[in-house]
Protein backbone atom coordinates (compact mmCIF):
# COMPACT_ATOMS: atom_id res chain seq x y z
CA UNK A 1 0.00 0.00 0.00
CA UNK A 2 1.34 3.43 -0.40
CA UNK A 3 1.16 5.36 2.55
CA UNK A 4 -1.59 8.43 2.19
CA UNK A 5 0.64 10.42 4.65
CA UNK A 6 2.50 13.40 3.82
CA UNK A 7 6.00 13.07 3.18
CA UNK A 8 7.24 15.18 6.22
CA UNK A 9 9.53 18.34 6.56
CA UNK A 10 12.14 16.50 8.28
CA UNK A 11 15.77 16.69 7.35
CA UNK A 12 15.95 19.90 5.64
CA UNK A 13 18.28 22.34 4.62
CA UNK A 14 16.95 25.50 6.24
CA UNK A 15 18.54 29.20 7.05
CA UNK A 16 15.80 30.85 7.83
CA UNK A 17 12.69 29.81 9.51
CA UNK A 18 8.95 30.51 8.37
CA UNK A 19 8.98 32.94 11.04
CA UNK A 20 11.73 34.78 9.49
CA UNK A 21 14.36 33.98 11.76
CA UNK A 22 17.71 33.00 10.37
CA UNK A 23 18.97 29.66 11.71
CA UNK A 24 22.64 28.15 11.46
CA UNK A 25 24.25 25.28 9.52
CA UNK A 26 27.60 24.16 9.43
CA UNK A 27 27.57 23.42 5.79
CA UNK A 28 25.85 25.92 4.12
CA UNK A 29 26.32 29.13 5.98
CA UNK A 30 29.73 30.24 4.50
CA UNK A 31 27.64 29.82 1.62
CA UNK A 32 25.23 32.86 1.99
CA UNK A 33 27.79 35.09 4.21
CA UNK A 34 28.55 37.38 1.27
CA UNK A 35 24.76 38.41 1.03
CA UNK A 36 24.73 41.39 2.51
CA UNK A 37 21.59 43.86 3.06
CA UNK A 38 21.07 44.99 -0.22
CA UNK A 39 21.79 41.62 -1.29
CA UNK A 40 19.05 40.36 0.97
CA UNK A 41 16.35 43.18 -0.66
CA UNK A 42 17.47 42.48 -4.14
CA UNK A 43 16.26 37.97 -3.90
CA UNK A 44 13.54 39.74 -2.01
CA UNK A 45 12.56 42.31 -4.95
CA UNK A 46 13.42 39.34 -7.20
CA UNK A 47 10.89 37.22 -5.62
CA UNK A 48 7.80 40.01 -5.71
CA UNK A 49 8.30 41.16 -8.97
CA UNK A 50 8.27 37.32 -10.11
CA UNK A 51 5.17 36.83 -8.11
CA UNK A 52 3.68 39.65 -9.72
CA UNK A 53 4.37 38.79 -13.12
CA UNK A 54 2.18 35.60 -12.03
CA UNK A 55 -0.58 36.99 -11.21
CA UNK A 56 -0.29 39.45 -14.11
CA UNK A 57 -0.39 36.22 -16.47
CA UNK A 58 -3.15 34.29 -14.74
CA UNK A 59 -5.51 37.79 -15.28
CA UNK A 60 -4.57 37.81 -18.97
CA UNK A 61 -4.97 34.22 -19.19
CA UNK A 62 -9.16 35.03 -17.71
CA UNK A 63 -9.20 37.89 -19.61
CA UNK A 64 -8.31 35.55 -22.83
CA UNK A 65 -5.28 37.07 -24.16
CA UNK A 66 -3.38 33.70 -23.11
CA UNK A 67 -4.47 30.03 -24.00
CA UNK A 68 -2.99 28.64 -20.73
CA UNK A 69 -0.61 29.64 -18.03
CA UNK A 70 0.95 27.84 -15.69
CA UNK A 71 2.13 29.66 -11.98
CA UNK A 72 4.91 29.14 -10.30
CA UNK A 73 3.04 30.82 -7.50
CA UNK A 74 4.33 29.96 -4.09
CA UNK A 75 7.85 28.94 -5.42
CA UNK A 76 9.51 31.73 -5.99
CA UNK A 77 12.52 31.40 -3.02
CA UNK A 78 13.62 27.80 -5.08
CA UNK A 79 13.64 29.47 -7.76
CA UNK A 80 15.29 32.70 -7.31
CA UNK A 81 17.71 31.59 -4.63
CA UNK A 82 18.80 28.61 -6.88
CA UNK A 83 18.69 31.05 -10.39
CA UNK A 84 20.91 33.43 -8.35
CA UNK A 85 23.41 30.96 -7.80
CA UNK A 86 24.04 30.07 -11.94
CA UNK A 87 27.25 32.05 -13.05
CA UNK A 88 26.64 33.61 -16.28
CA UNK A 89 28.69 30.41 -18.68
CA UNK A 90 25.93 27.79 -16.86
CA UNK A 91 23.56 26.56 -18.86
CA UNK A 92 19.18 25.68 -17.68
CA UNK A 93 17.48 23.52 -18.42
CA UNK A 94 13.47 24.31 -17.84
CA UNK A 95 10.64 22.75 -17.71
CA UNK A 96 7.45 25.17 -18.48
CA UNK A 97 7.07 27.10 -14.66
CA UNK A 98 10.39 28.02 -14.11
CA UNK A 99 9.50 32.09 -14.65
CA UNK A 100 11.76 32.78 -11.48
CA UNK A 101 14.61 31.44 -12.96
CA UNK A 102 14.29 32.69 -16.09
CA UNK A 103 13.69 35.99 -14.67
CA UNK A 104 17.50 35.87 -12.84
CA UNK A 105 18.89 34.86 -16.25
CA UNK A 106 17.89 38.50 -17.82
CA UNK A 107 15.06 37.04 -19.93
CA UNK A 108 12.20 39.41 -20.67
CA UNK A 109 9.50 37.88 -18.53
CA UNK A 110 7.22 39.17 -21.51
CA UNK A 111 8.60 36.69 -24.03
CA UNK A 112 7.85 33.81 -21.80
CA UNK A 113 4.22 34.47 -22.86
CA UNK A 114 4.80 34.50 -26.27
CA UNK A 115 4.11 30.32 -25.66
CA UNK A 116 1.35 30.96 -23.30
CA UNK A 117 -0.61 32.83 -26.00
CA UNK A 118 0.59 30.45 -29.06
CA UNK A 119 2.59 32.78 -30.97
CA UNK A 120 6.03 31.10 -30.94
CA UNK A 121 7.89 28.18 -28.95
CA UNK A 122 9.40 30.53 -27.01
CA UNK A 123 10.33 33.92 -27.92
CA UNK A 124 14.29 34.70 -26.34
CA UNK A 125 17.68 33.41 -27.47
CA UNK A 126 18.56 30.30 -25.36
CA UNK A 127 21.99 30.38 -26.34
CA UNK A 128 22.19 34.16 -25.28
CA UNK A 129 20.53 33.85 -21.71
CA UNK A 130 22.04 29.92 -21.58
CA UNK A 131 18.04 29.17 -20.74
CA UNK A 132 16.62 26.59 -22.78
CA UNK A 133 13.35 27.01 -24.13
CA UNK A 134 10.30 25.41 -21.99
CA UNK A 135 9.90 21.71 -21.98
CA UNK A 136 5.90 21.04 -22.28
CA UNK A 137 6.63 17.11 -22.46
CA UNK A 138 7.23 16.17 -18.68
CA UNK A 139 10.69 15.08 -17.78
CA UNK A 140 12.16 14.81 -21.30
CA UNK A 141 14.62 18.05 -20.76
CA UNK A 142 16.71 15.84 -18.64
CA UNK A 143 18.00 14.21 -20.65
CA UNK A 144 18.91 17.18 -22.87
CA UNK A 145 20.82 18.34 -19.98
CA UNK A 146 22.77 15.20 -19.31
CA UNK A 147 23.68 15.10 -22.51
CA UNK A 148 24.94 19.15 -23.26
CA UNK A 149 26.46 18.57 -19.88
CA UNK A 150 28.34 15.46 -21.27
CA UNK A 151 29.05 17.77 -24.28
CA UNK A 152 30.74 20.55 -21.58
CA UNK A 153 33.27 17.92 -20.22
CA UNK A 154 34.45 16.64 -23.94
CA UNK A 155 35.16 21.01 -24.52
CA UNK A 156 36.90 20.54 -21.77
CA UNK A 157 34.55 22.94 -20.05
CA UNK A 158 34.72 21.72 -16.66
CA UNK A 159 37.33 20.67 -13.83
CA UNK A 160 39.92 23.57 -15.59
CA UNK A 161 40.09 25.56 -12.52
CA UNK A 162 39.66 28.61 -14.63
CA UNK A 163 36.64 30.37 -13.11
CA UNK A 164 35.81 31.99 -16.48
CA UNK A 165 36.19 28.96 -18.50
CA UNK A 166 34.38 25.83 -16.12
CA UNK A 167 30.21 25.16 -16.46
CA UNK A 168 27.90 23.19 -15.20
CA UNK A 169 24.37 22.49 -16.25
CA UNK A 170 20.75 22.80 -14.53
CA UNK A 171 17.79 21.41 -15.05
CA UNK A 172 14.43 21.44 -13.48
CA UNK A 173 11.45 19.28 -13.30
CA UNK A 174 8.62 18.59 -10.75
CA UNK A 175 8.05 15.87 -8.42
CA UNK A 176 5.94 13.91 -11.24
CA UNK A 177 8.62 13.96 -13.78
CA UNK A 178 10.82 11.85 -11.46
CA UNK A 179 7.85 8.54 -12.27
CA UNK A 180 9.17 9.58 -16.08
CA UNK A 181 11.23 7.16 -17.61
CA UNK A 182 13.32 9.92 -19.51
CA UNK A 183 14.26 11.10 -15.64
CA UNK A 184 15.47 8.08 -14.73
CA UNK A 185 17.71 7.62 -17.88
CA UNK A 186 19.68 11.04 -17.21
CA UNK A 187 20.20 9.78 -13.95
CA UNK A 188 21.67 6.94 -14.60
CA UNK A 189 24.03 8.80 -17.70
CA UNK A 190 24.66 11.36 -15.68
CA UNK A 191 25.75 9.02 -12.87
CA UNK A 192 28.40 6.88 -14.86
CA UNK A 193 29.55 9.88 -16.63
CA UNK A 194 30.29 11.97 -14.24
CA UNK A 195 28.45 14.76 -15.87
CA UNK A 196 28.30 17.72 -14.58
CA UNK A 197 24.72 18.67 -13.84
CA UNK A 198 22.35 19.44 -11.09
CA UNK A 199 19.39 17.59 -11.05
CA UNK A 200 16.66 20.64 -9.36
CA UNK A 201 13.76 19.06 -8.54
CA UNK A 202 10.96 21.08 -7.27
CA UNK A 203 8.55 19.24 -5.20
CA UNK A 204 5.81 21.13 -4.69
CA UNK A 205 3.55 18.16 -4.03
CA UNK A 206 1.41 17.75 -6.67
CA UNK A 207 1.77 16.54 -10.32
CA UNK A 208 -1.42 17.64 -11.68
CA UNK A 209 -3.71 15.90 -9.10
CA UNK A 210 -1.84 13.44 -7.77
CA UNK A 211 -0.19 13.86 -4.36
CA UNK A 212 3.60 12.80 -3.80
CA UNK A 213 2.95 10.01 -2.11
CA UNK A 214 1.26 8.44 -4.53
CA UNK A 215 4.57 8.70 -6.29
CA UNK A 216 7.08 7.58 -4.13
CA UNK A 217 7.45 5.82 -0.22
CA UNK A 218 10.40 7.66 0.63
CA UNK A 219 11.95 11.30 0.44
CA UNK A 220 12.37 12.21 -3.60
CA UNK A 221 16.13 12.90 -2.66
CA UNK A 222 16.45 9.04 -2.17
CA UNK A 223 15.67 8.77 -6.03
CA UNK A 224 18.90 10.55 -6.74
CA UNK A 225 21.34 8.51 -4.26
CA UNK A 226 19.51 5.17 -5.88
CA UNK A 227 21.95 6.30 -8.73
CA UNK A 228 24.88 6.97 -6.66
CA UNK A 229 24.51 10.51 -7.10
CA UNK A 230 24.85 12.41 -3.89
CA UNK A 231 21.41 14.17 -2.93
CA UNK A 232 20.18 17.10 -0.94
CA UNK A 233 16.64 17.85 0.99
CA UNK A 234 16.13 21.33 0.99
CA UNK A 235 13.47 23.67 2.04
CA UNK A 236 12.25 25.05 -1.07
CA UNK A 237 10.83 28.05 0.23
CA UNK A 238 13.75 29.62 1.99
CA UNK A 239 15.48 31.84 -0.39
CA UNK A 240 18.87 31.81 1.21
CA UNK A 241 18.99 27.93 1.41
CA UNK A 242 17.70 27.52 -1.77
CA UNK A 243 20.80 29.76 -3.26
CA UNK A 244 23.39 28.02 -0.63
CA UNK A 245 22.72 24.40 -1.76
CA UNK A 246 22.54 25.24 -5.26
CA UNK A 247 25.84 27.32 -5.47
CA UNK A 248 27.65 24.10 -3.31
CA UNK A 249 26.12 21.93 -6.25
CA UNK A 250 27.50 23.83 -9.21
CA UNK A 251 31.07 24.24 -7.65
CA UNK A 252 31.35 20.58 -7.16
CA UNK A 253 29.87 20.24 -11.30
CA UNK A 254 31.79 23.01 -12.13
CA UNK A 255 35.44 20.95 -10.75
CA UNK A 256 34.65 18.16 -12.12
CA UNK A 257 32.57 16.56 -9.10
CA UNK A 258 29.73 15.21 -11.26
CA UNK A 259 26.12 15.60 -10.78
CA UNK A 260 23.90 16.27 -7.69
CA UNK A 261 20.32 15.46 -7.12
CA UNK A 262 18.45 18.62 -4.99
CA UNK A 263 14.90 17.99 -3.71
CA UNK A 264 13.16 21.62 -3.22
CA UNK A 265 10.65 20.68 -0.73
CA UNK A 266 8.33 23.49 -1.44
CA UNK A 267 4.52 24.21 -2.64
CA UNK A 268 2.44 25.18 -5.70
CA UNK A 269 -0.03 27.33 -3.71
CA UNK A 270 -1.59 27.84 -7.12
CA UNK A 271 -3.34 25.75 -9.79
CA UNK A 272 -1.24 23.06 -12.01
CA UNK A 273 -2.46 25.31 -14.92
CA UNK A 274 -5.41 27.62 -15.40
CA UNK A 275 -6.97 25.09 -16.92
CA UNK A 276 -6.94 23.02 -13.26
CA UNK A 277 -9.17 23.29 -10.55
CA UNK A 278 -6.97 22.60 -7.70
CA UNK A 279 -9.97 22.73 -4.70
CA UNK A 280 -11.25 19.44 -6.21
CA UNK A 281 -8.42 17.31 -5.02
CA UNK A 282 -6.75 19.24 -1.91
CA UNK A 283 -8.29 20.96 0.97
CA UNK A 284 -8.04 24.27 2.48
CA UNK A 285 -6.69 23.21 5.35
CA UNK A 286 -3.61 22.12 3.43
CA UNK A 287 -3.11 25.81 1.58
CA UNK A 288 -4.18 27.51 4.90
CA UNK A 289 -0.48 25.60 6.20
CA UNK A 290 1.89 26.51 3.49
CA UNK A 291 0.01 30.11 2.94
CA UNK A 292 1.92 30.67 6.63
CA UNK A 293 5.04 29.26 5.02
CA UNK A 294 5.07 31.73 2.18
CA UNK A 295 8.50 32.47 0.72
CA UNK A 296 8.11 35.44 0.23
CA UNK A 297 6.51 36.82 3.69
CA UNK A 298 9.46 35.03 5.50
CA UNK A 299 12.14 36.96 3.96
CA UNK A 300 10.26 39.93 4.39
CA UNK A 301 9.71 39.47 8.36
CA UNK A 302 13.42 38.67 8.49
CA UNK A 303 14.39 41.75 6.52
CA UNK A 304 11.50 43.90 8.72
CA UNK A 305 13.07 42.90 11.86
CA UNK A 306 16.80 43.74 11.01
CA UNK A 307 15.63 47.12 9.84
CA UNK A 308 16.45 46.75 6.52
CA UNK A 309 13.18 47.08 4.82
CA UNK A 310 12.49 50.82 4.27
CA UNK A 311 9.18 52.05 3.38
CA UNK A 312 10.99 53.72 0.44
CA UNK A 313 12.08 50.55 -0.89
CA UNK A 314 8.40 49.11 -0.64
CA UNK A 315 7.36 52.19 -2.74
CA UNK A 316 9.84 51.60 -5.38
CA UNK A 317 9.19 48.16 -5.15
CA UNK A 318 5.25 48.63 -5.71
CA UNK A 319 6.08 51.45 -8.40
CA UNK A 320 8.26 48.42 -10.50
CA UNK A 321 5.58 46.07 -10.19
CA UNK A 322 2.96 48.56 -11.47
CA UNK A 323 5.36 49.35 -14.41
CA UNK A 324 5.67 45.33 -15.19
CA UNK A 325 2.28 44.61 -15.08
CA UNK A 326 1.04 47.55 -17.26
CA UNK A 327 3.92 46.91 -19.46
CA UNK A 328 2.97 43.11 -20.07
CA UNK A 329 -0.70 43.67 -20.80
CA UNK A 330 0.37 46.10 -23.27
CA UNK A 331 2.97 43.82 -24.87
CA UNK A 332 0.37 40.66 -24.59
CA UNK A 333 -1.86 42.68 -26.22
CA UNK A 334 0.05 44.41 -28.77
CA UNK A 335 1.09 40.57 -30.31
CA UNK A 336 0.04 40.26 -33.39
CA UNK A 337 -1.43 36.60 -34.78
CA UNK A 338 1.03 34.60 -36.92
CA UNK A 339 0.60 33.05 -40.40
CA UNK A 340 -0.38 29.81 -40.53
CA UNK A 341 2.52 29.26 -42.59
CA UNK A 342 4.83 30.13 -39.84
CA UNK A 343 4.62 26.30 -38.45
CA UNK A 344 6.82 25.22 -41.35
CA UNK A 345 9.89 27.76 -39.89
CA UNK A 346 12.55 26.50 -37.52
CA UNK A 347 11.74 22.89 -38.36
CA UNK A 348 15.30 22.30 -38.92
CA UNK A 349 18.19 24.22 -38.37
CA UNK A 350 19.11 24.37 -41.93
CA UNK A 351 16.51 24.43 -45.42
CA UNK A 352 14.47 20.87 -46.12
CA UNK A 353 13.31 20.23 -49.41
CA UNK A 354 10.20 18.10 -47.78
CA UNK A 355 9.06 20.70 -45.58
CA UNK A 356 9.93 23.17 -48.18
CA UNK A 357 7.45 21.33 -50.76
CA UNK A 358 4.92 20.88 -47.74
CA UNK A 359 4.94 24.86 -47.24
CA UNK A 360 4.57 25.46 -50.85
CA UNK A 361 1.55 23.13 -51.10
CA UNK A 362 -0.37 24.58 -47.80
CA UNK A 363 0.37 28.21 -49.29
CA UNK A 364 -1.52 27.31 -52.10
CA UNK A 365 -4.00 25.60 -50.47
CA UNK A 366 -5.02 28.93 -48.14
CA UNK A 367 -4.71 30.96 -51.35
CA UNK A 368 -7.54 28.66 -52.80
CA UNK A 369 -10.17 29.83 -50.24
CA UNK A 370 -9.14 33.31 -50.93
CA UNK A 371 -9.53 33.31 -54.66
CA UNK A 372 -12.70 31.24 -53.90
CA UNK A 373 -13.89 34.28 -52.14
CA UNK A 374 -13.18 36.65 -54.50
CA UNK A 375 -14.74 34.82 -57.38
CA UNK A 376 -18.26 34.31 -55.48
CA UNK A 377 -17.93 30.48 -55.43
CA UNK A 378 -19.13 30.55 -51.95
CA UNK A 379 -17.69 28.17 -49.51
CA UNK A 380 -14.56 26.36 -50.32
CA UNK A 381 -15.33 22.11 -50.67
Amino acid sequence: MVPNGPVTEDGLVQLLTPAGRRTAHPDYDARVAHLDAEALRGLYRDMVLVRRFDNEATSLQRQGELALFAQSLGQEAAQIGSGRALAEHDHVFPSYREHGVAYTRGVDLADLLRLFRGIDHGGWDSEKFRFHLYTLVIGSHTLHATGYAMGLQRDGAVGTGDPERDSAVVVYFGDGSTSQGDVNEALVFAAVNNAPVVFFCQNNQWAISEPTTRQSRVPLADRGRGFGIPSVRVDGNDVLASYAVTAEALERARSGGGPTFIEAFTYRMGAHTTSDDPSRYRSAAEEDHWRQRDPIDRLRTHLEERGELSAAFVASLERDGDELSERLRATVRGMGRPSAASMFEHVYATPHSVVEAERAWFEQYEASFLDASHSGEGSHR
